[in-house]
């Protein structure tokens, strides 16, 4: 289900309108949605994103341009949630880049900075590192580089390494 209230971009590609729960968001150009995804209501996707299937986006989540949201993927926006008082949203800022692996937890309230990569089943509860490296509960640093480029040689060496 898509509500009346949602912003597609231009070519945004969503693989079953009816497998989705896509409400009062925006999503950027070129961008592609999964099955079984929920967006919820001031969140934010920019251009040329994927956000794979099974993954839930909240509330006050906001994804710059060219992300990446692997399948499962998790984001929080409340760190003590009490039934019956006013929520207070915390907000989640994804730079550009971000690659995000499938079953990760992102906790509400952190920065995720440009072109790192976060491994599958990362919980993040802190902010993270311009071109970094992040893995583990609670995610830790495994590496950092100088620049995008830096990161993206090593990445393409280790699955060169991987065939």
């Amino acid at each position: 289900m898509i509500d009346s209230d949602v912003q597609l971009g231009k070519n945004v590609r969503i693989y079953n309108k009816d497998q989705v729960n896509i409400f009062g968001c925006i999503i950027g150009d070129n961008s592609f949605v999964g099955p079984f995804v929920e967006i919820t209501r001031n969140t934010a996707i920019g251009k040329n994103c994927i956000i794979e299937s099974h993954s839930f986006l909240c509330d006050s989540v906001t994804l710059e341009d060219d992300v990446f949201i692997g399948h499962g993927a998790m984001f929080t926006n409340d760190l003590y949630p009490i039934v019956g008082t006013k929520v207070e949203y915390l907000k989640t800022l994804v730079k550009r880049g971000v690659s995000i692996g499938t079953n990760a937890t992102i906790v509400g309230g952190v920065t995720i900075g440009e072109y790192s990569v976060i491994g599958a089943g990362a919980v993040v509860t802190k902010d993270v590192d311009d071109y970094s490296i992040y893995a583990g509960n609670p995610a830790k640093k495994l590496r950092g580089f100088k620049n995008k480029e830096e990161l993206i040689a090593y990445m393409r060496s280790k699955q060169k390494l991987a065939k």
